[in-house]
């Protein structure tokens, strides 16, 4: 009996294994155990399931309708024998003998009766114990009360005592033995715990099922099980079926034992683990990970597991499918099995009602980062008046906006009352903001339009804001626009959420959809105005619109600029190519119409719809010709560089780019000041330069120069060709002449690439030159006056080469070939006549105007490469003269005599 799992917590150890001692008292330590297992004082308003009893079916071992675990709620709790009735003095309780005597006349009788007629003796005090030990026919009892061991007989035991085990809690009534005068335990009954489980599960087979309360059946199902070749039958009801599950007869389940107050044993926990006929449920797929997922379920609110193992289907299931399956417990969980596809619409969870409903949020989702740690399924509410004029709330959740915008506290909206099927409640779905909203919450709302469009998010042009605005695709109102580039939106504009403190980054919410046109970024100041172009915009500005970065990295179009009057005062205005007519766009010095408007973010005006009135004469250094390729332009080249060059213009103020690509010849047989023709290009700029295309070389002569006139003066460089310092904003040059008068004041020349008898000659700030001065006032024939210096080669690698001339530690002078005169092949060893120049740029100086001036006769290449490796290390060993050499005779070298002429053919004999 003992073996049986429900009792395995209630053996306590066998302390005492001494027959003889049967009315002797041990002294033991109270552990508290029974106490803790058994709420003795308690047990007869016990609130367990188990409070009907529980008939044991096919035990023919038991008689539960004769009371055998009958309940003991008749006890007197409150009379039992207080802890220290019995106390052990000095004098001792028991004798040697082991004869007993009770020193304060404890029991009023006195009489000592045998174990046989104990009950006669019965005092009335009930206490309580537990089974230490059973024999043939005695056993002993441990007091839960105070620390004694009784012996008692099975006579005393009012029941079937094959039901006794050890462990078993007890009551019982203190008397004396009669021979002896011992005391001994009588009217033993036993007790239970309000509930006592086994810890180990059990299988078994349902064999009745619990009917419902108003089918007028047994709630009150049976499980069949087997333990030791009997087979037994435990009862359970509807509160002990883990799971929203019905159980069938016929069902494998699994199972805990458990007795009630009165010793019924009855099954709990109960698990279904192999139904006998599967039930069908259907639901939807809801999430799906890398090998499982879940399907919320059709018939109750609950969300069930799923391997992707169990699909039953040809094709993998998607999210949104709607599934049929069956239920499984495995270890404890319930999961969906045999999982099938059905018709798209076949699950429905709710009933949606037609009316449109409005209200107001009074508590909007949360977005942030603790949406996450959400644990109501339906966090939002929304206040409504009913239609009979009640104010109600609803809820709604995270699916139920049409679309996932910001709703804030005191929106208005619409919606729908949807009531789900399954457990009948109502919520709001199909929530669409409405547009009194915005007056309502009293929110700054703006204007722009869709300027980009990535994958999920854009960026909006701002009518009051220069900086692009990010803005994702969730925050559109109307779910069913597609964003495409130019659309027109109202929106506000919050700090994102998602941004960091260090990118403090704004985003765009709560955008509604404008009728094209409703945006405008400039308003209205004057009309009908007439003007000149003063500055023009650069002509591949015109046609391709290629826009340059700002300092913020942004792009922003070049501008003109506009003279005009208004009321005798003069004033200008900037304008951009696209207010312009790109077939007649507006030149330097043309006469134009145009309107002004104010640009709303930055209170700009600039001058719109210009057209061209009058065009300005252009004549000098054009040629007008009805060509494909425009206007021709007449130049000088100015600079050469890698694979580039700057053409100067017959005007002298200012460069044009073009690339190698677009000269109609071999780039090497250009050199500067030739004469060239060219169009304006439409590639694009380089930086605040023009581009040229189809330039040509012209015969020299065809552009007339002017005579040059005067003495020859001495000047110095106040300003460079911009082609030396590309820093500045001048393209000529500037010299100043010197004047002997300090009072006068000075005369400036400007100068371009043509002035230059050298066109190589690189002048810079403080260089003295020499010049004439032209009919027009510019600087011609101008040479510098310069130190010369002279250095050897030391070095030549292609294009360039070094001289052997330090101007920093340990470096040498740097030169190009380009400026070698008259392209004189240099060689290693050569001296050469140069300038020194010094870049105010870079600090960096190279040699220029080089002249050979000798050649040296170089060494055989195999001597300079053994010169080169030659260590000049004074540590290394060295070769010492001790003697020089001597003659035979004792004279340096050799005699005259000692060499004889040897003729060809002839043996010399000595």
């Amino acid at each position: 009996m003992s073996t049986n799992p429900q009792w395995k917590s209630f053996q306590p150890p066998d302390t005492m294994n001494q027959d003889s001692a049967i009315i002797d008292f041990k002294p033991m330590t109270s552990n508290g155990k029974a106490s803790q297992a058994f709420n003795f004082t308690n047990r007869s308003t016990s609130n367990s399931r188990f409070g009907q009893d529980f008939p044991l079916l096919q035990d023919k071992s038991s008689s539960f309708g004769n009371g055998l675990y009958g309940s003991s709620s008749t006890t007197h709790t409150n009379s039992r024998f207080p802890i220290g009735t019995f106390s052990l003095d000095s004098n001792n309780m028991f004798n040697s003998s082991g004869d007993s005597t009770l020193t304060n006349n404890v029991f009023s009788n006195g009489n000592n009766s045998s174990y046989n007629d104990s009950n006669s003796s019965n005092l009335g005090t009930r206490e309580t114990g537990i089974i230490e030990k059973l024999l043939h026919s005695y056993g002993f009892i441990q007091c839960c009360e105070r620390q004694a061991r009784l012996f008692f007989h099975f006579s005393q035991f009012s029941g079937n005592i094959e039901h006794l085990k050890i462990g078993d809690p007890v009551e019982f009534e203190m008397t004396y033995d009669r021979r002896t005068g011992k005391p001994i335990a009588s009217a033993v009954t036993k007790i239970a715990p309000e509930v006592v489980m086994s810890e180990e599960r059990v299988t078994g087979t349902v064999t009745t099922e619990v009917r419902g309360e108003g089918s007028g059946g047994d709630t009150t199902g049976r499980i069949s099980y087997e333990n030791r070749g009997e087979c037994f039958f435990l009862p359970y009801t509807k509160d002990d079926v883990e799971g929203n599950v019905t159980l069938r007869s016929g069902d494998k389940v699994s199972f805990q034992i458990a007795t009630n107050n009165r010793g019924n044993l009855g099954a709990c926990h109960v698990r279904l683990e192999n139904p006998a006929h599967p039930v069908k449920y259907q639901g939807v797929v809801c999430s799906m990970k890398e090998s499982f997922g879940f399907i919320e379920r059709a018939d109750v609110v609950k969300e069930i597991f799923f391997h992707f193992s169990e699909a039953k289907t040809k094709e993998e299931l998607r999210l949104g499918d709607d599934v049929e399956f069956t239920i499984q417990t495995r270890n404890g969980k319930e999961v969906a099995c045999n999982i099938t596809r059905l018709p798209s619409g076949t699950v429905i969870f709710e009933d949606l009602k037609p009316d449109i409903l409005k209200g107001q949020v009074l508590k909007p989702l949360d977005r942030g980062p603790n949406a996450r740690h959400q644990t109501d399924a339906l966090p939002g509410r929304i206040r409504y008046r009913a239609p009979d004029h009640s104010e109600v709330e609803i809820s709604f959740g995270d699916k139920d906006q049409r679309g996932d915008f910001t709703l804030r506290h005191g929106d208005w909206v619409q919606f729908k009352v949807a009531t789900d099927r399954r457990d009948g409640l109502n919520r709001a779905t199909h929530i669409s903001l409405l547009d009194e909203s915005f007056l309502v919450s009293g929110e700054k709302r703006e204007q722009g339009i869709v300027a980009s469009v990535k994958e999920g998010f854009g960026f909006l042009k701002c009518v009051e804001r220069e900086a692009r605005l990010f803005f994702h695709f969730n925050e559109i109102l109307d779910v069913d626009r597609e964003v495409v580039v130019n659309d027109e939106y109202e929106f506000t504009v919050v700090q994102d959420q998602t941004s960091t403190f260090s990118n403090s980054r704004q985003s765009a919410i709560r955008m509604k959809w404008l009728p094209h046109g409703t945006v405008q970024f400039e308003t209205r100041v004057e009309n009908n105005l007439t003007g000149t172009v003063m500055k023009e915009i650069p002509p591949t500005t015109w046609l391709n619109r290629s826009p340059t970065k700002n300092q913020n990295g942004e792009h922003t179009p070049e501008s003109g600029l506009i003279q005009y009057q208004v009321n005798g005062v003069k004033k200008t205005s900037a304008f951009y190519s696209k207010d312009c007519d790109m077939k007649h766009y507006p030149r330097l010095g043309d006469k134009i119409e145009f309107n002004i408007n104010q640009v709303k973010r930055n209170k700009e005006l600039i001058a719109v719809d210009i057209q061209v009135v009058q065009p300005a004469t252009q004549t000098n250094g054009i040629k007008h010709r009805n060509s494909n390729n425009g206007q021709m332009y007449q130049g000088f080249v100015a600079a050469l560089k890698d694979g580039f060059g700057f053409i100067e213009t017959i005007q002298h103020d200012k460069e044009v780019f073009f690339h190698f690509s677009n000269f109609e010849g071999d780039p090497n047989s250009l050199e500067l000041g030739q004469e060239v023709e060219y169009n304006l290009g439409t590639r694009g700029n380089s930086g605040t330069c023009s581009s040229a295309e189809n330039v040509k070389i012209i015969p020299k002569g065809t552009i007339n120069l002017p005579l040059v006139i005067g003495d020859v003066l001495d000047g110095t460089v106040v300003r460079p060709l911009r082609s030396v310092n590309p820093d500045q904003t001048e393209y000529s040059g500037l010299i100043r002449i010197k004047t002997e008068d300090p009072d006068e004041k000075p005369m400036d020349y400007e100068f371009g690439i043509m002035g230059l008898v050298n066109k190589r000659e690189l002048l810079q700030v403080g260089d003295h030159v020499q010049l004439q001065v032209d009919s027009t006032g510019r600087a011609a024939n101008i040479v510098a006056v310069r130190k010369k210096l002279r250095a050897t080669v030391d070095a030549i690698k292609g294009h360039f080469g070094f001289l052997a001339y330090e101007v920093e530690e340990g470096k040498k002078l740097f030169f190009h070939m380009t400026e070698v005169k008259d392209n004189v092949n240099l060689q290693v060893g050569d001296t050469v006549e140069f300038v020194l120049v010094t870049n105010h740029r870079s600090g960096k100086s190279s040699a220029c105007s080089v002249v050979k001036v000798s050649d040296v006769q170089a060494r055989p290449e195999r001597l300079i490469s053994r010169l080169r490796t030659v260590s000049l290390d004074d540590a290394g060993p060295r070769l010492t003269l001790l003697r020089q050499p001597k003659g035979p005779d004792g004279s340096k070298g050799f005699s005259s005599e000692a060499r004889v002429v040897h003729l060809p053919g002839i043996v010399v004999v000595e």
